[in-house]
């Protein structure tokens, strides 16, 4: 697996689709045998990964069939939740409790364990000692919505890996840099994406739109700049993937990126309970689309709302598999609907195409 490499396998069959991403990349060639690999979901809080916030165990869990089933046993899954939630519940909410005991694991609740004190550029951080004794790092953060940040992905999730006090110190200090610094002073060696579902603009869940896919990335501030226009934002709009690329934690320039799609979404009947969901699936005509194409065109909607344009928007907006092959006049989103009069490139287009294709002929 190269550095500039990001692999996405589309769908929502997890366990298959991440173990489908490892046969791809060869992670193993990376590793020995003994090596100390920890596994590091979001687990922000006690709620199911359908809810948008946290990791879906089953991607964690075709992570660790993988892997044992080539010989590496020295696992251990971390995670210590935000301040106001208990990690414990959550890992028996979520799901990990049982993955650990099920795979006979060690599972830390790095709340609880010694933090070492780590400096960069005069800013000092209190990183759990269990992460920094790990050889290789499997990050597995949740793509969604932030309302401070306005998304989080890899760089942002090992915030798991500091004290309270640090977290607490983190948003006081604006968390922008010190997110940034943390990913200089603890390396993540592979990112495993959770695009199942994630929330849309709060990462403690509660309207989850369905993105229908896994990301595999070894550079957190490539996969963040990736994450981020699939969202509707540019890096200059997520100050910590700037920072990070800055002083060397990865590169945020797409356009070195190898995009290695393994395969497309299938076009489902897509129903949304949460009501400001609802609200902006009214603009949307959909007819046989596919949740990865019409999560994006969600998420662009939102960055709208947020600009105060939504009510300019006059006319549906078309997307799905229907459309293919038919002339119709208006917008049309992906490639199936490359008979509009306008129209966003793309199976899926990214949340941040779709936001300028509308805003340049909609609003």
């Amino acid at each position: 697996m190269k550095q500039n490499q990001i692999f996405i396998n589309y769908g929502d069959q997890a366990k298959k689709m991440v173990q489908e991403l490892l046969q791809k990349t060869k992670i193993e060639a990376e590793l020995q045998l003994d090596d100390l690999i920890a596994l590091k979901p979001n687990l922000i809080n006690a709620t199911k990964a359908e809810v948008g916030a946290t990791t879906d165990p089953k991607i964690v869990q075709g992570v660790i069939e993988y892997l044992q089933q080539r010989g590496f046993n020295n696992l251990m899954i971390i995670e210590g939740s935000w301040v106001g939630a208990d990690t414990d519940t959550a890992f028996e909410v979520c799901g990990y409790q049982k993955l650990a005991q099920d795979y006979d694991l060690p599972l830390y609740n790095l709340k609880n364990d010694n933090f070492i004190k780590k400096s960069y550029q005069g800013l000092e951080i209190e990183i759990a000692e269990k992460a920094l004794a790990a050889d290789y790092l499997i990050n597995f953060p949740v793509l969604k919505g932030h309302c401070q940040t306005n998304i989080t992905c890899a760089l942002k999730n090992l915030k798991g890996c500091i004290s309270d006090f640090e977290k607490r110190k983190f948003h006081r200090q604006g968390l922008h840099q010190p997110i940034a610094y943390l990913n200089k002073l603890l390396k993540q060696d592979l990112v495993i994406v959770d695009g199942i579902y994630g929330d849309l603009d709060f990462e403690e869940g509660g309207n989850p739109v369905k993105m229908n896919r896994i990301i595999a990335a070894q550079d957190p501030v490539l996969v963040d700049s990736y994450a981020a226009s699939l969202l509707g934002y540019s890096t200059a709009e997520v100050k910590y993937i700037e920072i990070a690329a800055q002083i060397g934690v990865g590169f945020k320039d797409l356009s070195r990126a190898e995009i290695v799609e393994l395969n497309k979404d299938q076009g489902v009947e897509i129903e949304y309970s949460s009501k400001k969901i609802k609200k902006l699936a009214e603009r949307i005509e959909a007819n046989n689309a596919c949740s990865a194409c019409y999560g994006s065109l969600i998420h662009a909607l939102k960055r709208i709302e947020e600009k105060g344009k939504l009510d300019k928007i006059n006319t549906k907006i078309k997307i799905g598999q229907g459309y293919q092959g038919e002339e119709f006049s208006g917008v049309g989103i992906g490639s199936c609907c490359s008979g509009a009069d306008s129209f966003v490139k793309g199976c899926p287009p990214s949340a941040k195409d779709i936001l300028d294709l509308i805003a340049h002929n909609l609003i």
